[in-house]
């Protein structure tokens, strides 16, 4: 057989159900190593195309265009050197003749064999056709490693029911195995795995296939035949588009305006739970929408795995969406049923919240120094101490004592409802319930959206706390956290970072940033250091220094993100801009004078007179007129005269974009300055007053950003 002779391939492993959140990746893994395995062996090719099936019994995969048996290859096999090989005479020696031998060839061989430069010697090899892989044995192959290589969460391992000795022979996976089908076109390809050897039968729906076993009749029929006969949507993506489809259409009829809670997540967990999705409708009593709807969406979604139902303005309804794995012709009593379920959930979450607000967040904060936050930080309540002053510095700060006195309020009881029974309950609802039992209790609207939002942004892409006592805790918690880990040396290494510093690092960027605080950086992190000084082997100095290194190297990867270049986010950082509300304009202008003609030069200028002054530390900006001896320097001297204050006072302006255009002027003179003045002259009066003249022109030049960066 050769590779003209093609057929699609199906490949099945029938499990038992396998853990939901990790099926889509099981599902792509295996198919992709499985692919990847025939097109390394010859026996596929880059225009096969690949379909994976991943449903809660079943990881498939399904391939165009597989060969029955890979092309042969010629094979060219380095043997010995020349000298080792053949004798004076040029007669193969006793090494060659073992060599070929080990082959399966003999000194017949040696007038065929190639002569080629192999580094400084000549080289024998030895020119052969390798068979290429059958479809069993290279199958049989990828198979094994897609197995292997899968990302299985946790191994089980169990006894098989088949073979010599039933029940004595061990095997590990992800879950039981017990069917493996393999089809080429209509052809069984015999293969074993997992103790399973490969047919064409496998199985539908637990208790609604119309057929038990499936005989697939062919590699293209099976997406077929489960639907029909087996009442299984084998597509992952199938079955996800066609829940979204019920879901929809399902709150169509509830009522207009009525629409399922958007969660990826959850639609991805229901769709590895279900192999024949059927959307049903059921509600709850309306007494429970009393309690705040996060609890309620929280628990239906996180413990049943329930699609609440909103309406047109977001707010929670009485009905929920289930996904249920059957469909029946009367659905009442699987309605019932799951209606009765999440009852008990609701009054749980009921009563919680009216135990809850029996007691105020002010008299739940003596409980938070019970809580431990961390062995060498102390605890919940040292912690909250912390974040109370340094929230209050920085309101202080910003010159705002009506705002100090609400953050210090808003931080002492950000995180009172840690303690609370919702929150013991439901730690995702943290910040949430504490923000309704601050209205609750009567607190100002600031003061309780602060309590909510003092964990924003809690992602990439997250919403801002919405109001200024809101921003000055989020920063004060961040802030705390950050230094009081950097200053034990608990630093983020690789990819583990357990206490989210990089993540809390970025939303300081983002707040000090986007709300333009004109806060500087090393100032608000020693203030924030100070407050640490009762932990013992605290490094104040050491977490200043680090976290500002740190927040600098955090930015860096976020402006590039954005769209900035390297040298361009180089030029802006490389002098630690210490208000980070100025670096977006700092940015702006740079990328405005890297796009003028004169740029390239004036950067390579400004690069070329850094490494002279690098090199003449008794340089300092002094000028004397009276020492110049080339025409050149006075023309750049007079330039500079008539240049940098202008563009001086527009960088006092904050006009960055108009300072570093202004400069620009400079360029011709720079230019003529380099091909006419000597600036090492043997004269040690002439070379300082040079390098002083170079030291002016630098230090004007990087006010905004350091342009040596920006050439090539």
């Amino acid at each position: 057989m050769t590779m003209n002779d093609k057929k699609n391939l199906l490949v099945e492993l029938f499990v038992e159900e396998l853990p939901p959140k990790a099926l889509k990746k099981l599902g792509d893994a295996f198919a992709g190593v499985l692919r990847d395995q025939l097109v390394a062996q010859g026996l596929a090719d880059g225009g096969s195309v690949l379909t994976a099936f991943a449903s809660p019994r079943r990881l498939a995969a399904h391939m165009t265009d597989v060969a029955s048996q890979a092309a042969d290859k010629a094979v060219s096999q380095k043997l010995m050197p020349v000298s080792v090989a053949l004798d004076a005479s040029g007669q193969p020696t006793p090494a060659l003749l073992k060599k070929l031998a080990s082959l399966g060839a003999d000194a017949s061989a040696v007038a065929g064999l190639k002569r080629a430069q192999d580094g400084k010697a000549e080289a024998l090899f030895f020119e052969s056709t390798a068979r290429g892989a059958s479809l069993a044995d290279g199958l049989q192959k990828a198979l094994a490693e897609s197995i292997a290589k899968l990302p299985i969460p946790k191994v089980m391992s169990y006894q098989l029911e088949t073979g010599e000795l039933p029940g004595w022979t061990s095997v590990s996976f992800v879950r039981p195995a017990h069917g493996l089908v393999a089809l080429h076109g209509a052809d069984v390809v015999p293969l074993e795995a997992l103790g399973l050897r490969s047919g064409r039968e496998t199985h539908g729906h637990r208790f609604e296939a119309s057929v038990d076993p499936v005989v697939l009749r062919d590699a293209d029929s099976y997406a077929l035949q489960l639907n029909d006969e087996g009442a299984v949507i084998a597509g992952f993506e199938a079955r996800r588009q066609e829940i979204a489809r019920q879901l929809s259409e399902a709150a169509l009829k509830v009522g207009a305006g009525s629409v399922p809670i958007d969660d990826d997540a959850l639609l991805d967990e229901v769709t590895a739970l279900v192999e024949r999705p059927n959307v049903l409708v059921c509600e709850f009593e309306r007494e429970f929408l009393d309690v705040p709807q996060e609890c309620l969406i929280l628990t239906m979604k996180a413990n049943q795995k329930y699609f609440p139902l909103l309406d047109a303005h977001g707010r929670l309804t009485n009905k929920f969406l289930v996904v249920s794995n059957i469909r029946p012709q009367d659905a009442s009593a699987v309605i019932g049923g799951n209606e009765r379920v999440v009852r008990p959930r609701l009054a749980d979450a009921k009563f919680f919240f009216d135990q809850d607000r029996k007691k105020s967040l002010a008299s739940r904060v003596e409980q938070l120094s019970k809580v431990v936050y961390h062995n060498k930080l102390g605890t919940q309540g040292e912690r909250v101490t912390r974040v109370m002053h340094i929230a209050r510095a920085i309101a202080e700060m910003l010159g705002d004592a009506d705002l100090a006195s609400r953050a210090t309020q808003a931080a002492q009881l950000a995180k009172a409802d840690l303690v609370t029974d919702m929150v013991g309950e439901f730690p995702e609802l943290q910040g949430t319930m504490g923000r309704y039992y601050a209205l609750h209790d009567g607190l100002a609207p600031e003061v309780a959206d602060a309590i909510e939002d003092h964990y924003k942004p809690r992602f990439a892409g997250d919403t801002l706390p919405r109001g200024d006592v809101g921003v000055v805790v989020a920063l004060a918690d961040k802030l705390e956290t950050l230094v009081g880990m950097f200053g034990i040396g608990n630093l983020p290494s690789g990819d583990r970072d357990p206490f989210a510093l990089r993540r809390h690092a970025l939303g300081v960027i983002r707040m000090l940033v986007e709300k333009k605080l004109p806060l500087e950086l090393q100032p608000l992190l020693a203030k924030a250091a100070q407050q640490f000084s009762a932990v013992a082997g605290f490094d104040a100095e050491g977490a200043v220094n680090g976290l500002q290194a740190f927040v600098f190297d955090r930015l860096s990867g976020s402006l590039r993100e954005q769209g900035a270049s390297a040298q361009e986010a180089d030029a802006v950082l490389a002098s630690q801009p210490q208000q980070l509300a100025l670096v977006p304009e700092l940015l702006a202008a740079v990328r405005a004078f890297a796009a003028l003609p004169e740029a390239p030069a004036l950067a390579a200028a400004n690069k070329r007179i850094g490494n002279i002054l690098k090199k003449s530390p008794e340089a300092d900006a002094h000028v004397n007129t009276a020492l110049f001896r080339e025409p050149a320097e006075g023309s750049l001297y007079e330039a500079m005269q008539s240049v940098v204050p202008k563009a001086d006072a527009q960088f006092a302006a904050g006009d960055y974009t108009a300072s570093l255009q202004t400069l620009a002027a400079l360029r011709a003179p720079v230019d003529a300055f380099f091909d006419g003045v000597m600036v090492n002259a043997e004269e040690a009066d002439l070379r300082l007053n040079r390098l002083g003249l170079l030291s002016k022109l630098h230090g004007a030049m990087n006010r905004v950003a350091q342009l040596e960066r920006l050439a090539v």
